[in-house]
């Protein structure tokens, strides 16, 4: 809904600044440097042009549900991050997870929903969808890399399922992204460097990577640009972790095992023992990110845009085995067929390990974007937004087969996964009528068409033998096909009742179709009958002033989201624990597995979509020198789509799946406390409490499972964010975030809660060391960070400066 209520608004309130409610506990300190620019003191004119402009909210005028915003000073500030993702750390509920500096899977967890889902939960830069809505995962996450931290005016977030303009991929909540087109020559550039020590398990070492980004647009006459390039090099801490499986029966011939020594003893989510052997997944990471953006004004009112991005990346990752034989020797697995490897004995128990695989992949995607909008604020305007995404090369070789003392880089066996054309296309066309002839019409509809079609390809090849690295391709082991569309129409109006109500009236039909599934596994095709669902999603919201000082509102929507191409097709397979290659269908046979997992196919492709009913109590209190929000929500879920990994059937083995979960019931409350001039004139405060209880309500195909906790999402979060403003005109910023326990997955018992620890450290124009947990296990990690980074504006970009807070609960 529109914030046209700043007269009740106190002057000194900027937009709320707030810590995001990450899920580890981690204390972070921060010292930045803002130093007012030159340019700004010369021109002031210009610079109260761009506050105006750089403010305005991305929110569509009948949002009806909470929103919070970021701007681009709060960003200088107050984040030091190496893609727009940081953008988001200050924000209430929300958490990006990098789990090291450039990690791809930067999944974003909002409120009622963890880092695992990544289809729940919408991105947007300027109406160019960023999410990745081809798995519903943590990994891939959104496009950050497409959106230059230095080009972001704004980020504004809008949650839950609340606006029919979006589809029920927001059950989760939805951020905007706004950026600007220069208006004069600017070009800027930035470096990082980072240095890590890690210490988990048997790993003890430091890590080190270096950053760089550059960025320059200008405007000609009805025609602007800016582009920027960015490149990572970063070696990150393990990931993963590899357990052992114990023998069962007799103990181990004499002349079968290996004695070992360096193995690490915890307990998994389900409270059972194991035993840690190797760290995996140490990936060193080379990203290069261009972005070139092209704009041209037919009028003052219209404007064309053209996005393209090309993201390149290879990735090595590599492992660290913690298994030592008497003579020092690194032992990596063990084989079934070779003395005395078949075993290895750790303190008197025996037990077989899978060699920790090693891999190298390279990827070359691409996105292009178009855009025309119109931007009247009178009786009528309307945009359209197009893209496509197509992942042109996406290749990973990964070894296996290796035992004894012949490390993992040396295996001669491995196989190769190509995930080439792979990608989306959608099509969004909107309008937007105002009788009344302006933004303060009495009735202001919104209507739109949406169509987008995903596609996924996925084959994997046994390599010959030889060189995993340099082997030509063999036979192909598994793939996995499919497709599907959508079709989407909706109407929404928002109606000014009285000066002080406002009622918001929406809807959204969608026709949803799949077709051309097929997986191949252990020779055998398997093609899937198409198939295609149509849902209606209502929405209504009612909000009341009753006073200056008090706004009120209740919203419900509900959000359908359909399955994704890869909850469908993708069959995921069988994978040693700790590992991230599943197994070959070789091993499958070999391994000797029950029926169905003989077969290694573990996807769905009947899932129905599920329906989330989403409710929103929201009380707001404007002080003097602040602002304070409560937010009651929950939603109530049916055929919840939730991913397991199942650790349990198969001992030693994960078999992901999909399934639809009866009914899922989540409720939590949320306050958020904003002060500016706090106890002491130059003091700003903010900080958010939030309390979630996520349940399975019903599981008939598993009713052992009811009661339990959904996955990665703590019960608990907490946040504050302070600053302080020095003489000098420096700033200094300093956060801290806590959460609660949280479960990794759904285990076939009851789990035992175990912290899930994620890395946060920013520094501004200085140098930052701080203390870091890290993996999500029960046994605690820690690491420690030196990050030194310097940004080189030339001349500096024009940042929007807000002079008041905008409220969240407008009319």
């Amino acid at each position: 809904m529109t914030n046209n209520h700043t007269t009740t608004k106190p002057k000194n309130v900027r937009s709320r600044r707030r810590s995001a409610n990450l899920l580890p506990i981690a204390l972070v300190g921060v010292v930045s440097l803002n130093v007012t620019p030159f340019a700004s003191a010369q021109e002031p004119t210009q610079l109260n042009a761009v506050m105006v402009v750089g403010d305005k909210s991305a929110v569509p005028t009948n949002a009806p549900s909470t929103t919070e915003a970021f701007t681009a000073k709060q960003i200088g500030e107050s984040v030091n991050s190496v893609s727009s993702a940081g953008a988001l750390l200050y924000l209430p509920s929300i958490h990006v997870r990098e789990r090291f500096i450039g990690d791809v899977n930067g999944g974003l967890a909002m409120r009622m929903y963890g880092v695992n889902s990544s289809a729940e939960t919408l991105v947007y830069a300027d109406g160019l969808l960023l999410s990745n809505a081809l798995v519903n995962s943590c990994c891939p996450g959104p496009r950050w890399g497409l959106v230059p931290q230095d080009s972001i005016d704004r980020v504004d977030v809008m949650y839950g399922p609340f606006s029919a303009l979006y589809p029920g991929n927001s059950v989760g909540g939805v951020v905007l992204m706004t950026t600007h087109m220069p208006k004069k020559l600017e070009a800027s550039a930035k470096v990082d460097v980072f240095t890590e020590n890690f210490k988990l398990y048997g790993t003890d070492k430091s890590f080190a990577g270096q950053h760089g980004s550059a960025s320059v647009g200008n405007r000609v006459g009805d025609w602007s640009f800016r582009v920027s390039a960015d490149r990572l090099d970063n070696h990150s801490h393990p990931t993963d972790f590899t357990s052992a499986r114990a023998k069962t029966g007799a103990a181990a011939a004499a002349g079968t095992y290996t004695d070992v020594t360096g193995a690490h003893f915890d307990s998994d989510i389900a409270n059972n023992a194991r035993v840690i052997t190797a760290g995996t997944s140490m990936d060193h990471t080379v990203k290069d990110d261009v972005t070139v953006k092209v704009a041209y004004d037919f009028s003052p009112t219209l404007r064309a845009t053209y996005t393209y991005n090309l993201w390149q990346n290879t990735s090595d990752k590599l492992v660290d085995s913690y298994l030592r034989d008497a003579a020092g020797n690194t032992i990596y697995g063990t084989n079934s067929a070779t003395n005395p490897y078949k075993y290895v004995r750790i303190n008197g128990q025996d037990y077989t390990v899978t060699a920790p695989s090693v891999s190298s992949a390279q990827s070359e995607h691409a996105l292009h974007g178009l855009a025309l909008k119109s931007s009247t604020g009178t009786t009528w305007d309307w945009e359209i937004n197009a893209s496509t995404f197509n992942q042109g090369k996406d290749a990973t070789r990964a070894s296996s087969g290796n035992f004894g003392t012949t490390a993992s880089t040396d295996a001669t066996a491995g196989t190769m996964t190509l995930a080439d054309g792979t990608g989306w296309n959608t099509l969004d066309v909107r309008g937007e009528w105002r009788p009344g002839g302006d933004k303060k019409s009495v009735h202001q509809l919104s209507f739109g068409y949406h169509t987008d079609t995903y596609q996924t390809r996925s084959d994997k090849y046994q390599l010959a033998a030889g060189n995993w690295r340099t082997s030509s391709v063999g036979a192909l082991d598994s793939n996995s096909r499919g497709e599907t569309a959508t079709e989407a129409v909706y109407l929404q109006d928002a109606w000014q009742l009285a000066p002080q109500v406002n009622l918001v009236l929406g809807g959204r039909q969608e026709l949803w179709k799949a077709s051309k599934g097929s997986n191949v596994v252990s020779g055998t095709n398997y093609a899937y009958a198409d198939k295609s669902v149509s849902a209606f999603s209502p929405k209504a919201a009612l909000s009341y002033l009753p006073s200056d000082e008090w706004a009120l509102r209740g919203s419900y929507g509900r959000g359908v989201r359909f399955p994704t191409v890869g909850e469908l097709f993708k069959n995921f397979g069988i994978t040693p624990v700790g590992s991230s290659t599943a197994l070959t269908s070789a091993q499958i046979i070999a391994a000797g597995f029950p029926a169905p997992y003989n077969a290694g196919l573990t996807n769905d492709p009947n899932l129905k979509p599920e329906t989330a009913d989403s409710f929103e109590l929201t009380v707001e209190r404007l002080l003097q020198n602040g602002v304070w929000r409560t937010s009651l929500f929950g939603e109530e879920k049916q055929d919840a789509l939730v991913s397991q990994s199942d650790i349990t059937t198969l001992p030693g083995y994960s078999v992901s799946s999909v399934q639809n979960v009866d009914k899922v019931r989540t409720y939590g409350l949320e306050t958020v406390l904003q002060l500016n001039d706090a106890l002491v004139r130059g003091l700003d405060l903010s900080g958010s409490v939030t309390y979630i209880h996520a349940r399975i309500a019903e599981n008939r195909a598993n009713p052992g499972l009811v009661g339990t906790e959904l996955p990665l999402i703590p019960v608990w979060r907490a946040s504050l964010l302070g600053s302080t403003v020095h003489p000098a005109r420096s700033r200094t910023a300093w956060a801290g975030a806590t959460a609660g326990n949280s479960t990794v997955a759904l285990p076939i018992r009851q789990p035992v809660s175990t912290p899930t620890p994620i890395p946060t450290c920013m520094a501004g124009v200085a140098v930052s060391v701080c203390s870091m947990p890290r993996y999500a296990t029960s046994s605690r990690s820690s690491g420690r960070l030196l990050w030194v980074s310097t940004t080189l504006p030339m001349p500096p970009t024009s940042p929007s400066i807000p002079t008041r807070k905008e409220p969240s609960l407008p009319v």
